[in-house]
Formats: C-alpha cells, sequence, structure tokens
C-alpha cells in the first residue's frame, strides 16, 4: 500500500498540532471539531492576503503565529519546531501504519507461522506487533502462481500451511513443506523476482506489501548490522576477520536479555552458542572440585564489550564454567552453526585462549576444571 501526503496536509497538521499545544483543551475532539469548522468558514471568507494565519477561539480574538524565542514576555509554554516536527512524524507514521484485523485463532497461526522467521530476529516486540498487524491471510490452490520469476516483487510470504515448489528457468529447484518464507530478495534489493514459486496443495500464506517490509525490516536489519559491527569491532579475537566476515557474524548475532542472578551458561552443559555482551556485567564461577559442598568460585567478570562460551564451541567439549547476570544483562547470541561457518580464520587464537584460561585454573587450585 502506497500513500501519497496531499499537497497542504504537512501544513495544516502542523498549524492544528500548534492550536493544541497552546490551549491544551479538555476534549481533544471537541476542540478539533471547532478548529476545523471555523478554519472551513474563514477559507470561505474573502481576507487579506497578509492576514495572519490561524483559527481564533474563545479567549484568542486573532489567530496567532507559532511562538518564537524573541516572545520572552509571553507566559504560554514555547511551542518549538522540533515539538511539532516531532508531531508531524508521529503522525506521519500514523498514516503509514497498516493494520490487517485479525481473529485469535488467526493472530496465533500467524505468530507460529513467523516464531523462526531469520528476518525477525531482530526486531523489537513493539516492532514485531506491527509486523503482525500489517501482515494480511491469502488462501492458494494446487497449481496456483504465487511468484513468478522476472515479476516484480509486491509482498513477502511467510508460509502457514501447504507445499510448494520453487522453479528457476523453468527446473524445479526445491520445494517448501508447511513452513519457511519467500519473496524478499526481490523486496530488499529492488529487483525481479529471481524464482517461480507454484503451490502443489491447498494452503494458507501470510504476506507483507512491499512499502511496510522495508520500513519495518530492512531499516531494522541496517540498524541491527551497525549496532553489532561496532560490537565485534572491539573483539580482539575477531580481528583475523576480513571486514565482509565480520558483517556475516553481524548479520548471524540476534539479542538476548537476562536478568539479575540468571544463570546464562551452566557448567557442564552441552556448548550450542557463544555470547557477545551488549549491555551489563557478567560473572563466571566455576565449582571448586576440592569443596565437599561444590561450591562454586568466581574467577572472572565481563563487561559491555566481552564475550565468553567460544570455547567449548572450539573444544566440542561440556561447559566447564558458569556465567551470571550482575544486574540486568542484554547480550547478541552467535549459534553454534554460525560459529562453525564464520568464525574459521579465528579458531587459532581461541585455541590460545584456551591454555591461558587453564592456567588461571591451576592458579586456583581447580586443576580438574575443563574449558568452558
Amino acid at each position: 500500500m502506497n500513500f501519497e501526503i496531499p499537497t497542504g496536509l504537512t501544513d495544516l497538521l502542523q498549524d492544528f498540532t500548534v492550536a493544541v499545544l497552546k490551549e491544551r483543551p479538555p476534549n481533544l475532539k471537541q476542540f478539533a471539531a471547532d478548529y476545523f469548522a471555523k478554519l472551513n468558514e474563514q477559507n470561505n471568507e474573502e481576507e487579506d492576503d497578509d492576514k495572519p494565519r490561524g483559527v481564533r477561539f474563545a479567549g484568542s480574538p486573532n489567530p496567532e503565529p507559532m511562538q518564537t524565542e524573541d516572545d520572552e514576555d509571553s507566559d504560554e509554554p514555547m511551542v518549538t519546531a522540533a515539538i511539532a516536527a516531532e508531531i508531524m512524524f508521529i503522525l506521519f507514521k500514523i498514516l503509514c501504519t497498516v493494520v490487517y484485523p485479525k481473529t485469535d485463532e488467526q493472530r496465533q497461526r500467524l505468530n507460529e507461522a513467523v516464531k523462526h522467521i531469520l528476518l525477525f530476529r531482530s526486531l523489537e516486540p513493539e516492532q514485531m506487533q506491527e509486523v503482525l498487524d500489517a501482515m494480511f491471510e491469502k488462501k492458494v490452490l494446487p497449481d496456483e502462481h504465487v511468484i513468478d520469476q522476472g515479476d516484480d516483487g509486491d509482498n513477502f510470504y511467510v508460509i502457514d500451511s501447504g507445499k510448494y515448489d520453487i522453479f528457476v528457468n523453468g527446473n524445479l529447484v526445491g520445494n517448501y513443506d508447511t513452513n519457511g518464507s519467500f519473496g524478499e530478495l526481490a523486496l530488499m534489493y529492488n529487483m525481479p523476482r529471481a524464482a517461480t514459486i507454484v503451490a502443489t496443495t491447498e494452503g494458507t500464506l501470510w504476506a507483507m506489501d512491499r512499502q511496510t517490509f522495508r520500513r519495518i525490516v530492512l531499516k531494522t536489519a541496517f540498524n541491527k548490522r551497525k549496532m553489532y559491527e561496532q560490537l565485534i569491532e572491539g573483539v580482539p579475537v575477531l580481528k583475523a576477520l576480513e571486514i565482509y566476515e565480520r558483517q556475516n557474524v553481524a548479520d548471524a548475532l540476534f539479542s538476548k536479555t537476562f536478568e539479575e542472578a540468571s544463570c546464562i551458561i551452566k557448567q557442564g552443559d552441552d556448548a550450542d552458542c557463544m555470547y557477545f555482551i551488549e549491555d551489563g556485567e557478567c560473572r563466571v564461577t566455576v565449582t571448586n572440585k576440592a569443596d565437599p559442598s561444590g561450591e562454586e568460585v568466581e574467577v572472572k567478570r565481563y563487561n559491555k564489550g566481552g564475550y565468553f562460551g567460544e570455547l567449548a564451541l572450539v573444544t566440542h567439549k561440556p561447559r566447564a564454567a558458569s556465567v551470571y547476570a550482575v544486574g540486568r544483562v542484554k547480550v547478541a547470541v552467535l549459534d553454534v552453526q554460525a560459529f562453525e561457518r564464520l568464525l574459521g580464520p579465528c579458531m587459532e587464537i581461541m585455541k590460545r585462549n584456551i591454555d591461558e584460561y587453564e592456567e588461571q585454573l591451576v592458579q586456583l587450585d581447580l586443576v580438574d576444571a575443563k574449558p568452558r
């Protein structure tokens, strides 16, 4: 859905916003009705060209322009252009927000369908809610072409149910079976569809239009990459990566938050990911093998920019230490598949870290502990 802002709408809403901020009416709807009725009357009257623009209300005999810093003697709060611009942005966002009503049953199915979509991983809850609101249901029949190679991209699709074949240049190259998503490449890169998708059974899709997809998903993905690139630039072990390799790592990361005293990794557990600290502090503990009570001993702390959990992925052994959140902690997570695919150039550095970690354990008389 594409919106074109009519000529004059920006000035109209800005004038109305300024009037609201100055008058502070107790009944906003009634104020708006009076405001625009009066404005309409004024537009129908013949007025002098130099008459100030505005709307007159009780207690305000003449229309007044926007207040500026020169109005030093006025007791009214200053209505700055910045405030008006901020409200205009909010109004514009409201105008561009697309909402398709859904039943509870539909929303539940949609939540399940998008749960594992990689593109949505980095969205905040508010943005995810906007995505769910903006998606609409599309029923398909057997042999129906959902998209055709060479066409312009209009929608991004998430599969709720059904089976679909993928054709490139007329050749069958793959298929989807009751889950997955497609159609994002044409929207991301403004290029024609790269494949044809044909339903082989009846099915249900969830679709999102191009404008909403680019506004929410692409902007968020871009901001996420920049944030994670800055985070991993400060990680010494990743200095061996080329720029494009660090970008790939940034794209594979996703955020997770832990509350005070939460256990992020547990000694003895299998390793499935490593962590980079976005914000907060973590403490590392190991179980003292010489203590019959099994008391945990703190061996290290990590702050913003620190990382942990990589050594168990290098050695393919269980975690040999526990990590707890100190206060609220936000971390970026890299799962084991992405770790093995993307961090090959860093393996030698990580293996050297194992020796340093073992030396630290020996100094603490924890010789039975193994690298995490």
